[in-house]
């Protein structure tokens, strides 16, 4: 029986290994082509940043604050915290460098490592990555709309199907109060059929109640007063715009009451994205987000309407990877091994992989291995279409040998007329 290793990763986080790092390279990579079309200028903000600026911002009662975050004092004796979420952050980058006095919006995006003391479970970590999208300055419905377009289009990119967007409103602070009073009544009638958190959230943070998971609490949830029925006129001419524009660009949504988001800085539009199962069941959120127009005022910049969607890339990850799976089973890339055997082919080999590099054609070699056999088999492993095999006869006379991995026919190349011939042969 092996022996564990001595260090391990932390509780709750997790290495990228490198066969996961094309799928996180090619995620990013199809973010920031979306974000260049759409006109939004990247961003990246500290790791660390003041405890108090996500206290305040995402709220002293959200499960982020009471329980996620990782905070520390520093020996200065300032009092910081690795950052939970991008939002509250970004919108300290927007005041702080005066980008309220620029033309408006200001459309932003970044992407990177978040972290929450979550409890581990699957696509959950404590070290996690998401890809924000931000709008400042935009107060009209069709942002709201574009948003979700936006990370409808990011999936689609990454080749998901079947793509659920539920979507709420959740009004403002002109008709929010009213609701909270009617749903405060309601929960405390029915207090004894809460879990514990949701007994503590009715004096908090009753809003949340709507958004708690526990099977206990569901038939409460159910019989709740809907928010969307008592939206102020604005808040609800606001949504209907919001779905009157998704309708327009053909993207399909379903109304969710009981969506409420997690922080307290939201406004008006919330909304979650998903892709259906085979059963015809959502799965994990992939993609959150809505308004947040109080935000920059609360943080002390001026009144700033803005709008945003998060994405998480470990759970857009786990999808993807066994299709990732299903793509290689379908048939071996055409790739090319190269197998050298004497120090001059070595020195040759060298020069040669610079020459497919650029001419952008992928290849792969073992040159700290100088047995044909041993080569060769790592070729069969990696089921390459080509073998290159340069020995010291070859590389003296200035050729090659050309060998088909499927057939086992070789041929002998001109030296310099390599990569001219694969290019050939891989057309075929």
């Amino acid at each position: 029986m092996s022996k564990r290793p001595k260090f391990q990763t932390p509780t709750g986080m997790h290495d990228i290994l490198p066969e996961s790092q094309p799928l996180f390279q090619r995620t990013y990579n199809v973010a920031s082509v979306i974000a260049d079309f759409y006109n939004f200028n990247k961003i990246d903000t500290p790791i660390v940043e003041s405890a108090e600026l996500f206290s305040k911002g995402v709220g002293l009662n959200t499960d982020i604050v009471e329980k996620q975050m990782y905070t520390f004092r520093t020996k200065g004796g300032d009092y910081l915290t690795l950052r939970p979420e991008f939002t509250a952050a970004v919108v300290r980058a927007y005041i702080e460098h005066g980008m309220f006095n620029l033309p408006q919006p200001q459309k932003l995006y970044t992407y990177g490592p978040l972290f929450r003391m979550e409890r581990p479970q699957a696509g959950r970590f404590r070290q996690f990555h998401q890809i924000d999208f931000e709008v400042f300055g935009e107060a009209g419905a069709v942002i709201d709309a574009q948003i979700i377009q936006i990370s409808c289009n990011l999936l689609k990119e990454l080749k998901f199907k079947n793509i659920i967007v539920e979507i709420n409103s959740i009004g403002d602070n002109q008709c929010r109060p009213y609701y909270k009073k009617l749903l405060v009544n309601y929960l405390r009638s029915r207090e004894s059929s809460l879990c514990v958190d949701c007994r503590r959230r009715v004096k908090y943070n009753p809003l949340r109640v709507l958004d708690c998971k526990e099977e206990k609490c569901q038939p409460v949830k159910a019989q709740a007063p809907q928010l969307v029925d008592h939206l102020c006129n604005e808040c609800k001419s606001h949504f209907r715009q919001v779905l009157e524009f998704l309708d327009e660009v053909e993207i399909p949504y379903r109304l969710n009451p009981y969506l409420v988001r997690g922080l307290d800085y939201y406004t008006k539009t919330v909304f979650e994205i998903f892709e259906d199962s085979e059963q015809g069941q959502k799965q994990g959120t992939l993609i959150g987000g809505g308004r947040f127009d109080g935000l920059v005022k609360l943080l002390g910049g001026p009144d700033t309407p803005a709008c945003g969607a998060a994405a998480g890339v470990e759970r857009i990850i786990s999808f993807m990877e066994d299709r990732v799976k299903q793509e290689k089973t379908a048939g071996p890339a055409k790739k090319v091994f190269l197998a050298q055997l004497s120090e001059l082919a070595k020195r040759k080999s060298l020069k040669l992989f610079e020459e497919f590099r650029k001419a952008k054609v992928p290849i792969i070699e073992s040159l700290g291995k100088d047995s044909l056999k041993s080569q060769l088999r790592l070729a069969d492993k990696a089921e390459v279409t080509y073998a290159l095999i340069l020995g010291q006869k070859e590389a003296l006379d200035d050729t090659i040998i050309i060998r088909d991995m499927k057939t086992g026919k070789q041929d002998t190349v001109r030296f310099e007329k390599t990569v001219q011939e694969i290019q050939k042969r891989l057309k075929k």
